[in-house]
C-alpha cells in the first residue's frame, strides 16, 4: 500500500465503495488522514463495513467539514449528470478528485530522491495489453516494477514507493478526469476513437480527458502517441510544436522519417539517424494483428525513454505472454481454434482482431455503443458467419442482413456451440473469435465474466463433443 500524503489530520469523503474506493480509504488512513465513507449500494456499505472501515451518510452530513471528496472512477463527474456528492461538494467548495490524483501528489511531495519512475498509458483500444507489455519488458529488464491502475491493482494497493521502483499505470478518461497533478517519465496514448461519450458529453470531452495524461510533462519527459488516427496526429502536431519534451510518434501502418513504426511486422527505430530494423514481430506469439503491432511500438518507445537496452527490449517483446481476454486462444478442438477477444467492447476494437483473420466464425452482442457495428462493413466479407447474443442482437442481425449470414443465439454458450458446429463442419482450419463490439453489462457484471463464460463453454465442448447438425 502507499500511504497517501497531504491530508494528514483533515476528513477526505469517500463516495464508491468498490475495488478503488476501499484500498484507497486504506491508503489515506495510513497516511494520518480520516475518512467518511459511503455508497448508495448497500453491497459496497457492507464490503466497507466487513473491510473495518468507517460509514457516513453522506447526504446527511455537513460538506464543510470535508477537505475533499475521493470519487471513484464509476460514479459520473459532469455527464449525463453529476452525481449527488460532486454537487453537494462543489456547493461546499470541497476539491473533488480520484486515486490516481491522490497517487500523484504524494509523489510529488516525496524527497527526489525517493521519488520512482511513472509510466502511464491511455487509449480507446489497447492500454492493458500495452501498460502489461511495458510492466514485462521493465521486469524482465530487472527493474523493481508495479503494474496496476485500471488494470489489476488500484494504484494505492501497490507496494509502497522508492526511488529505484518502476510504476507503469494503466488509466482511463474517467481516471484522468479526476486527475491534475500527475508528472509521468514517460506517457502513451495509443489511439483514441469514439468510446464513453456519455460519460465526457461528447467527443471533445472525451479527447479532453485523454490530453490530460500528457497536462504536466515537461523537459526531460518522453511522449509516446499514436499518430494512425487524426485525434492522435492532431495531438501529436501540438505538443510538437510546444517542444517541451521527447515525442515519439508510433505507427503500424506507415513509415516515418522519425519515430517507430511497424511495417509489415518488421519494427523500425527511426528515432536516430536513420530507420534501423530492430524487431520481427510476427515471431511474439502474443502479439498478433497490427492493433497489436501498434502496442509493441508502444511499449518499445517507452522502454527507451525508461533508458532500457535495446537488446533487453526486444527480449521482452518475443517472452510477453499475452493477457487473458485479448485475442486469447483458450482452447483448440481439431482444427477450430477458440479465440477469446472479450475486452473488444466497442466496434474499433473488434476491427483489430476481425482484421487478425482472412475468415472467421464471429460470436458478437450485448449491450452496444452507440456507433454499432456499421464501420465494420468493409470486414464482413471475412465473416463465415456471425453469431449474435445478448441485447444487440436484432440491431447486429440488421445491419449484417444480406452482408453475411447471421444466427441470433441469444447466450454465449449457445453461440459457441453453434459456431463450433458449422466451423468444424467446413473441415477447413478455422476461427471462432469472440469479440463482442459490446459492453457486457446486460447479461454479465464486466467484460472478464464474459470471456469466463466463452472459455468455460469451449471447455464443455471439448469435454462433450458436439453431434453435428445437418445444415439448414
Amino acid at each position: 500500500m502507499i500511504p497517501v500524503r497531504g491530508f494528514e489530520g483533515k476528513t477526505v469523503a469517500v463516495f464508491g465503495l468498490a475495488r478503488t474506493g476501499l484500498a484507497t480509504a486504506h491508503a489515506l488512513l495510513a497516511g494520518g488522514a480520516r475518512v467518511a465513507l459511503w455508497d448508495d449500494q448497500a453491497k459496497g456499505r457492507e464490503a466497507a463495513l466487513a473491510a473495518g472501515l468507517p460509514l457516513v451518510d453522506l447526504s446527511k452530513s455537513d460538506w464543510t467539514d470535508f477537505a475533499a471528496l475521493m470519487l471513484s472512477p464509476g460514479v459520473p463527474l459532469t455527464h449525463p449528470e453529476p452525481h449527488w456528492t460532486v454537487r453537494r461538494a462543489r456547493a461546499a467548495g470541497v476539491e473533488i478528485l480520484g486515486d490516481v490524483e491522490l497517487f500523484a501528489r504524494t509523489v510529488n511531495q516525496a524527497p527526489v530522491h525517493k521519488r520512482p519512475r511513472i509510466v502511464a498509458i491511455s487509449g480507446t483500444n489497447g492500454k492493458s495489453t500495452t501498460t502489461a507489455l511495458i510492466g514485462h519488458i521493465c521486469a524482465r529488464a530487472g527493474r523493481d516494477t508495479r503494474v496496476g491502475g485500471n488494470i489489476g491493482f488500484g494504484v494505492l494497493s501497490l507496494e509502497d514507493m522508492h526511488g529505484g521502483a518502476v510504476y507503469v499505470l494503466e488509466l482511463s478518461s474517467y481516471q484522468l478526469d479526476l486527475t491534475s497533478s500527475l508528472k509521468p517519465d514517460v506517457s502513451v496514448l495509443l489511439n483514441i476513437s469514439p468510446d464513453h461519450l456519455e460519460r465526457h458529453g461528447g467527443m471533445e470531452g472525451y479527447v479532453a480527458a485523454k490530453r490530460r495524461l500528457l497536462l504536466n510533462q515537461g523537459k526531460g519527459d518522453t511522449a509516446v502517441i499514436g499518430v494512425d488516427d487524426p485525434f492522435g496526429q492532431m495531438i501529436c502536431t501540438e505538443i510538437t510544436a510546444a517542444n517541451r519534451r521527447t515525442i515519439i510518434p508510433v505507427s503500424a501502418s506507415k513509415a516515418m522519417g522519425r519515430g517507430v513504426y511497424v511495417l509489415q511486422g518488421k519494427l523500425y527505430d527511426a528515432t536516430g539517424e536513420r530507420a534501423v530494423a530492430v524487431a520481427d514481430l510476427t515471431q511474439a506469439r502474443s502479439l498478433p494483428g497490427r492493433h497489436n503491432w501498434q502496442n509493441a511500438a508502444a511499449a518499445y518507445s517507452a522502454a527507451r525513454g525508461l533508458g532500457i537496452p535495446q537488446e533487453d527490449i526486444i527480449e521482452g517483446l518475443m517472452t510477453f505472454p499475452g493477457l487473458a481476454h485479448r485475442m486469447e486462444t483458450v482452447g483448440v478442438i481439431g482444427k477450430v481454434r477458440f479465440v477469446n477477444d472479450s475486452k473488444a467492447t466497442n466496434s474499433d476494437a473488434a476491427r483489430q482482431a476481425l482484421s487478425s483473420y482472412p475468415k472467421v466464425y464471429w460470436i458478437a452482442g450485448g449491450r452496444a455503443k452507440t456507433d454499432g457495428i456499421g464501420g465494420l462493413c468493409d470486414l464482413f466479407p471475412r465473416l463465415e458467419r456471425a453469431y449474435l447474443i445478448g441485447e444487440a442482437s436484432a440491431a447486429f442481425a440488421e445491419t449484417l442482413g444480406g452482408k453475411a449470414p447471421v444466427s441470433e443465439c441469444g447466450t454465449i454458450a449457445a453461440a459457441t456451440q453453434r459456431a463450433y458446429q458449422d466451423a468444424a463442419a467446413s473441415g477447413a482450419e478455422a476461427v471462432v473469435l469472440l469479440s463482442p463490439a459490446c459492453a457486457s453489462f446486460d447479461q454479465f457484471e464486466d467484460f472478464e465474466a464474459r470471456g469466463d463464460a466463452f472459455r468455460a463453454a469451449v471447455q464443455s465442448l471439448a469435454h462433450a463433443p458436439v453431434v453435428q447438425e445437418t445444415p439448414k
